[in-house]
Protein backbone atom coordinates (compact mmCIF):
# COMPACT_ATOMS: atom_id res chain seq x y z
CA UNK A 1 0.00 0.00 0.00
CA UNK A 2 1.21 3.49 -1.10
CA UNK A 3 0.99 6.54 0.27
CA UNK A 4 0.41 8.52 -2.63
CA UNK A 5 1.85 9.45 -6.31
CA UNK A 6 5.01 11.31 -7.10
CA UNK A 7 4.30 12.99 -10.82
CA UNK A 8 7.23 14.76 -12.51
CA UNK A 9 6.89 16.72 -15.87
CA UNK A 10 8.50 18.93 -18.25
CA UNK A 11 7.31 22.21 -18.88
CA UNK A 12 8.09 25.09 -21.26
CA UNK A 13 9.10 27.87 -19.13
CA UNK A 14 12.71 28.44 -19.13
CA UNK A 15 12.83 29.29 -15.22
CA UNK A 16 10.61 26.35 -13.69
CA UNK A 17 11.69 23.44 -16.23
CA UNK A 18 9.62 20.81 -14.39
CA UNK A 19 6.22 20.46 -12.95
CA UNK A 20 6.21 18.21 -9.78
CA UNK A 21 3.23 16.55 -8.61
CA UNK A 22 2.16 14.70 -5.01
CA UNK A 23 -1.14 13.30 -5.53
CA UNK A 24 -3.07 10.87 -2.34
CA UNK A 25 -6.81 9.34 -3.34
CA UNK A 26 -6.29 10.16 -6.99
CA UNK A 27 -6.06 14.09 -5.48
CA UNK A 28 -3.23 16.49 -5.77
CA UNK A 29 -1.67 16.97 -1.95
CA UNK A 30 0.97 19.76 -3.33
CA UNK A 31 1.95 20.79 -6.82
CA UNK A 32 5.38 22.96 -7.08
CA UNK A 33 7.19 24.35 -10.54
CA UNK A 34 10.94 23.37 -9.75
CA UNK A 35 14.30 24.22 -10.65
CA UNK A 36 15.44 20.94 -11.21
CA UNK A 37 14.86 17.14 -11.21
CA UNK A 38 16.59 16.32 -8.02
CA UNK A 39 18.73 18.64 -5.42
CA UNK A 40 21.99 18.36 -6.36
CA UNK A 41 24.86 17.86 -3.39
CA UNK A 42 24.64 21.10 -1.29
CA UNK A 43 21.95 22.57 -3.12
CA UNK A 44 18.66 23.29 -2.48
CA UNK A 45 16.24 23.48 -5.32
CA UNK A 46 13.94 26.65 -5.12
CA UNK A 47 9.79 26.10 -5.63
CA UNK A 48 6.64 28.02 -6.70
CA UNK A 49 3.73 26.77 -5.87
CA UNK A 50 1.28 26.43 -8.27
CA UNK A 51 -1.95 28.27 -8.47
CA UNK A 52 -3.72 27.67 -11.25
CA UNK A 53 -3.38 24.73 -13.47
CA UNK A 54 -1.46 24.97 -16.91
CA UNK A 55 -3.01 25.70 -20.12
CA UNK A 56 -3.06 22.45 -22.02
CA UNK A 57 -0.07 23.13 -24.09
CA UNK A 58 2.65 24.14 -20.92
CA UNK A 59 3.60 20.55 -20.19
CA UNK A 60 5.84 19.07 -22.58
CA UNK A 61 6.16 15.56 -21.04
CA UNK A 62 5.81 13.22 -18.22
CA UNK A 63 9.77 12.48 -17.45
CA UNK A 64 8.59 9.93 -14.27
CA UNK A 65 5.75 8.45 -11.82
CA UNK A 66 6.79 6.80 -8.98
CA UNK A 67 5.22 5.25 -5.43
CA UNK A 68 5.51 7.52 -2.39
CA UNK A 69 5.83 5.30 0.82
CA UNK A 70 5.68 7.84 3.62
CA UNK A 71 4.40 11.18 4.04
CA UNK A 72 4.80 13.45 6.97
CA UNK A 73 4.24 17.02 7.90
CA UNK A 74 6.18 18.12 11.03
CA UNK A 75 5.98 21.80 11.58
CA UNK A 76 7.20 23.70 8.34
CA UNK A 77 8.68 20.23 6.52
CA UNK A 78 7.33 17.68 4.80
CA UNK A 79 9.38 14.63 4.53
CA UNK A 80 8.78 12.41 1.53
CA UNK A 81 9.67 8.74 0.79
CA UNK A 82 10.17 7.22 -2.65
CA UNK A 83 9.33 3.17 -3.50
CA UNK A 84 12.80 3.07 -5.26
CA UNK A 85 16.38 2.49 -4.72
CA UNK A 86 18.23 5.93 -5.14
CA UNK A 87 17.30 9.28 -4.96
CA UNK A 88 14.64 8.42 -2.76
CA UNK A 89 14.17 10.41 0.60
CA UNK A 90 13.58 14.61 0.11
CA UNK A 91 12.08 17.53 2.80
CA UNK A 92 9.99 20.23 1.30
CA UNK A 93 10.56 23.49 3.73
CA UNK A 94 7.70 26.05 3.38
CA UNK A 95 9.06 29.51 5.25
CA UNK A 96 6.44 32.35 5.63
CA UNK A 97 8.33 35.45 4.90
CA UNK A 98 7.18 39.33 5.40
CA UNK A 99 7.67 42.40 2.92
CA UNK A 100 10.25 44.60 3.92
CA UNK A 101 8.21 47.78 5.08
CA UNK A 102 4.71 46.56 4.39
CA UNK A 103 4.19 44.94 8.07
CA UNK A 104 1.82 42.34 7.69
CA UNK A 105 1.96 41.66 4.08
CA UNK A 106 4.14 38.24 3.56
CA UNK A 107 4.96 36.14 0.97
CA UNK A 108 6.24 31.99 1.10
CA UNK A 109 9.23 30.42 -0.03
CA UNK A 110 9.47 26.34 -0.27
CA UNK A 111 12.97 24.73 -0.44
CA UNK A 112 13.50 21.42 -1.86
CA UNK A 113 16.16 19.37 0.23
CA UNK A 114 17.85 16.13 0.47
CA UNK A 115 19.46 14.48 3.42
CA UNK A 116 22.62 15.09 1.47
CA UNK A 117 22.67 18.60 1.19
CA UNK A 118 20.82 19.01 4.35
CA UNK A 119 24.00 17.42 5.76
CA UNK A 120 26.60 19.38 3.59
CA UNK A 121 24.85 22.72 4.59
CA UNK A 122 23.94 22.62 7.88
CA UNK A 123 25.33 25.16 10.60
CA UNK A 124 25.44 23.17 12.90
CA UNK A 125 23.34 20.41 15.18
CA UNK A 126 19.92 21.69 15.97
CA UNK A 127 16.94 20.43 16.13
CA UNK A 128 14.31 21.69 13.71
CA UNK A 129 12.77 24.33 15.87
CA UNK A 130 14.98 26.46 18.18
CA UNK A 131 11.61 28.74 19.27
CA UNK A 132 10.45 28.20 22.97
CA UNK A 133 7.35 26.59 22.72
CA UNK A 134 4.09 28.49 23.58
CA UNK A 135 2.50 28.19 26.40
CA UNK A 136 0.57 24.44 26.50
CA UNK A 137 -1.46 22.74 29.00
CA UNK A 138 -1.27 19.68 30.64
CA UNK A 139 -4.27 17.31 32.36
CA UNK A 140 -2.93 15.09 35.10
CA UNK A 141 -5.27 11.83 35.77
CA UNK A 142 -6.96 12.97 39.52
CA UNK A 143 -5.93 9.96 41.07
CA UNK A 144 -2.39 10.36 40.29
CA UNK A 145 -0.63 10.95 43.41
CA UNK A 146 2.98 12.66 43.92
CA UNK A 147 2.21 13.97 39.91
CA UNK A 148 5.13 15.17 37.73
CA UNK A 149 6.12 19.07 37.14
CA UNK A 150 5.83 20.74 34.15
CA UNK A 151 6.99 24.44 34.83
CA UNK A 152 6.32 26.82 31.64
CA UNK A 153 3.06 24.96 31.57
CA UNK A 154 -0.82 25.40 32.54
CA UNK A 155 -1.59 22.39 34.37
CA UNK A 156 -5.16 20.91 35.20
CA UNK A 157 -6.61 18.17 36.90
CA UNK A 158 -9.27 15.80 35.60
CA UNK A 159 -10.27 12.58 34.94
CA UNK A 160 -8.77 10.94 31.43
CA UNK A 161 -9.74 7.83 29.31
CA UNK A 162 -6.18 6.31 28.87
CA UNK A 163 -2.84 7.07 30.19
CA UNK A 164 -2.00 9.38 33.62
CA UNK A 165 -0.72 12.67 31.55
CA UNK A 166 -1.96 14.27 28.72
CA UNK A 167 -1.21 17.08 26.58
CA UNK A 168 -4.02 19.07 25.19
CA UNK A 169 -4.90 20.93 22.02
CA UNK A 170 -8.71 22.89 22.68
CA UNK A 171 -10.89 20.36 23.97
CA UNK A 172 -8.76 17.48 22.22
CA UNK A 173 -6.21 15.38 23.83
CA UNK A 174 -2.71 15.89 21.38
CA UNK A 175 -0.73 13.19 23.48
CA UNK A 176 -0.80 11.18 26.50
CA UNK A 177 1.74 9.38 28.67
CA UNK A 178 0.99 6.17 30.88
CA UNK A 179 3.74 6.60 33.93
CA UNK A 180 4.92 3.42 35.10
CA UNK A 181 7.22 2.99 38.47
CA UNK A 182 9.29 -0.36 38.92
CA UNK A 183 6.94 -1.60 41.48
CA UNK A 184 4.00 -0.52 39.13
CA UNK A 185 5.26 -2.48 35.68
CA UNK A 186 6.40 -5.60 38.22
CA UNK A 187 2.69 -5.66 39.64
CA UNK A 188 1.33 -5.28 35.88
CA UNK A 189 3.18 -8.62 35.29
CA UNK A 190 0.95 -10.41 37.48
CA UNK A 191 -2.09 -9.81 35.75
CA UNK A 192 -0.97 -9.29 32.05
CA UNK A 193 -4.33 -9.66 30.62
CA UNK A 194 -5.66 -6.40 32.45
CA UNK A 195 -1.79 -4.39 31.16
CA UNK A 196 -2.20 -5.47 27.88
CA UNK A 197 -6.03 -3.91 27.55
CA UNK A 198 -4.40 -0.40 29.22
CA UNK A 199 -1.51 -0.39 26.81
CA UNK A 200 -4.48 -1.35 23.37
CA UNK A 201 -6.01 1.49 24.79
CA UNK A 202 -2.98 3.96 25.46
CA UNK A 203 -1.84 2.60 21.61
CA UNK A 204 -5.34 4.54 19.93
CA UNK A 205 -4.07 7.82 20.56
CA UNK A 206 -1.59 8.55 17.56
CA UNK A 207 1.36 10.74 20.35
CA UNK A 208 1.50 8.19 23.13
CA UNK A 209 4.12 7.06 25.63
CA UNK A 210 4.23 4.15 28.25
CA UNK A 211 7.33 6.15 30.51
CA UNK A 212 8.91 3.51 32.95
CA UNK A 213 10.80 5.36 36.33
CA UNK A 214 13.49 2.17 35.86
CA UNK A 215 15.54 1.10 33.53
CA UNK A 216 15.53 -2.01 31.67
CA UNK A 217 18.29 -3.96 33.18
CA UNK A 218 16.50 -3.29 36.52
CA UNK A 219 14.06 -6.11 35.43
CA UNK A 220 17.22 -8.33 34.50
CA UNK A 221 18.54 -8.11 37.64
CA UNK A 222 17.82 -11.11 40.66
CA UNK A 223 17.72 -8.54 43.62
CA UNK A 224 15.39 -6.04 42.24
CA UNK A 225 12.72 -8.36 40.57
CA UNK A 226 11.51 -9.95 43.95
CA UNK A 227 9.02 -13.09 43.31
CA UNK A 228 9.67 -13.08 39.49
CA UNK A 229 12.58 -14.33 37.70
CA UNK A 230 14.88 -12.03 35.37
CA UNK A 231 13.94 -14.83 32.51
CA UNK A 232 10.31 -14.05 33.31
CA UNK A 233 10.18 -10.18 33.09
CA UNK A 234 12.49 -9.84 30.28
CA UNK A 235 9.67 -12.29 28.52
CA UNK A 236 6.90 -10.11 29.68
CA UNK A 237 8.06 -6.81 28.59
CA UNK A 238 9.05 -8.33 24.77
CA UNK A 239 5.41 -9.77 25.09
CA UNK A 240 4.42 -6.25 25.53
CA UNK A 241 6.29 -4.85 22.76
CA UNK A 242 4.90 -7.70 19.83
CA UNK A 243 1.53 -7.59 21.11
CA UNK A 244 1.76 -3.72 20.74
CA UNK A 245 3.93 -2.35 18.16
CA UNK A 246 2.82 0.95 17.89
CA UNK A 247 3.41 1.60 21.55
CA UNK A 248 6.30 3.37 22.40
CA UNK A 249 7.70 2.38 25.65
CA UNK A 250 10.74 4.55 27.40
CA UNK A 251 12.87 3.13 30.23
CA UNK A 252 13.83 5.92 32.19
CA UNK A 253 16.74 5.68 35.12
CA UNK A 254 14.50 7.38 37.79
CA UNK A 255 11.13 9.59 38.70
CA UNK A 256 13.28 12.50 37.54
CA UNK A 257 14.68 11.26 34.10
CA UNK A 258 10.90 10.32 33.34
CA UNK A 259 9.26 13.69 34.22
CA UNK A 260 12.03 14.95 31.88
CA UNK A 261 11.18 13.10 29.00
CA UNK A 262 7.63 13.64 29.01
CA UNK A 263 7.84 17.35 29.05
CA UNK A 264 10.64 17.77 26.42
CA UNK A 265 8.09 15.06 24.18
CA UNK A 266 4.84 17.40 24.91
CA UNK A 267 6.88 20.59 24.10
CA UNK A 268 8.39 19.04 21.02
CA UNK A 269 4.07 17.36 20.22
CA UNK A 270 3.20 21.16 20.77
CA UNK A 271 5.60 22.24 17.96
CA UNK A 272 4.28 20.19 15.37
CA UNK A 273 1.00 21.75 15.83
CA UNK A 274 1.53 25.18 15.69
CA UNK A 275 0.76 26.72 13.01
CA UNK A 276 2.70 29.83 11.05
CA UNK A 277 0.49 32.86 10.82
Amino acid sequence: MTAGEWILQRTDNSRFPYRLQLRQAERPLLTLWVQDRWPGAAQNIFCLREKEPPPGDGLLEEVERVPIVALQRRGVRLSVVLDRARYKRCDFLFLAKTYKGRPGEGYEQIFWQTQQSMRQRRPGARLVSQRRPAAYSVRIASEERYPWRFPGGDVERGRLAAGDYALLDGDKIAAVVERKTFENLLAGFGVMPALHQQLLELATYEQHALVVEALYEDFLSPKKVHHYTPAFCAAAIADMYAAHPALRIVFAANRKTANEWTRNYFAAVWRTLERPE
